[in-house]
């Protein structure tokens, strides 16, 4: 299954933006890293890499961004395997990328769970294998005046980047910038790594999704609605349009990208979309993780100690607005009594 974010098109879309790109293979092996980092120290970072084919290719991996590292002068490489290449079938991914070195990242970076449709099956048994809702809707929403269309027009991205303000605001949670969703789009549209589904209600849009094509596989990015019309909910539709029509174009996978763990229960902030991605059938894919393999130690040591003072003193200064908002909040009442 490709990965858009170890893909050419991404590595120019990177570098668009600023970035500083690295990109190796050799046999059975490959990957694409960026340099990060600032004050608290430089890292090497290989999203969903590298890409490896044996163990043995991965350990060539490993040690080509290691060397790399040391030249860019970063304290240490974090990577996110989809295998964790064990020695042996009593290994587990985990046991694996220990022995080798590794350390779980202080946070996890792209997600480690996902849904993942095949779309080699017949449409039929596409569409046999998501909820009566779904393929109701696909099949009649455009009886309610609603049409769903497909742009390649970076342009167009000011709908979706609508729908996400409207959408974060309500919820109250931090979105991809406008800015790196524009350069996404300019970038990667036009040379067919990137398309934009609309939904329209008599033309105007209410509903938007950006997916990424790489390879065999499209990749759901980015989706948001507009509220006034949620009853419609158009959202179902058009994701059922992006993976009927990712079988027409020959892709393989369809990855609705992001999922709660398989144990996960209501409790999880990913419980709800999860089940909305769910509903349009396929497997569930684990992956290792976010690993960090320290180059420097006394540099990832200084890493990590940082990062966790600056993630502390956070925390003591939203409880302590916490604190003030009660406080207000008593006395409002109190004077009011």
């Amino acid at each position: 299954m490709a990965n858009i974010l170890q893909s050419p098109e991404w590595a120019q879309f990177q570098q668009s933006i600023g970035h500083r790109v690295l990109q190796a293979e050799g046999p059975g092996w490959r990957y694409l890293a960026t340099v990060e980092g600032g004050r608290t120290g430089r890292y090497l970072y290989c999203p969903y890499g590298p890409e490896a084919e044996s163990p043995d290719a991965f350990d060539r991996a490993l040690a080509d961004l290691v060397a790399r590292a040391r030249q860019e002068r970063c304290w240490f490489v974090r990577v996110e395997p989809v295998n964790g290449h064990p020695a042996s079938g009593s290994e587990s991914a985990e046991e694996s990328l220990r022995r080798r070195g590794m350390r779980r990242s202080p946070r996890q970076v792209q997600p480690g769970h996902t849904q993942v449709v095949d779309l080699r099956k017949d449409a039929k048994d596409l569409l046999k294998d998501m909820k009566s809702t779904n393929r109701n809707l696909y099949r009649n929403i455009h009886k309610k005046g609603v049409s769903i269309e497909r742009s390649q027009d970076p342009q167009d991205v000011r709908f979706l980047l609508s729908f996400l303000d409207d959408t974060a605001r309500r919820r109250n949670f931090n979105r991809q910038q406008d800015d790196y969703l524009r350069a996404a789009a300019e970038s990667l549209m036009p040379v067919g790594a990137a398309s934009l589904y609309l939904a329209k209600l008599h033309g105007e849009p209410i509903a938007a999704s950006l997916v990424y094509d790489s390879g065999d596989t499209r990749t759901y990015a980015h989706a948001a609605m507009d509220q006034e019309h949620r009853r419609l909910s158009a959202g179902i539709p058009l994701v059922v349009t992006m993976i009927m029509e990712a079988k027409e174009k020959g892709l393989t996978w369809f990855d609705l990208f992001g999922t709660a763990p398989e144990e996960a229960g209501p409790e999880h902030e990913w419980y709800g979309f999860t089940s909305f991605k769910k509903s349009f059938g396929g497997q569930p894919v684990s992956y290792p993780g976010t690993w960090d393999l320290p180059v420097s130690r006394a540099g990832y040591a200084a890493y990590t100690g940082a990062r966790a003072a600056r993630e502390g003193l956070s925390t003591a200064r939203t409880r302590a607005r916490e604190l003030r908002t009660r406080l207000r909040e008593r006395r409002t009442a109190e004077a009011a009594a």
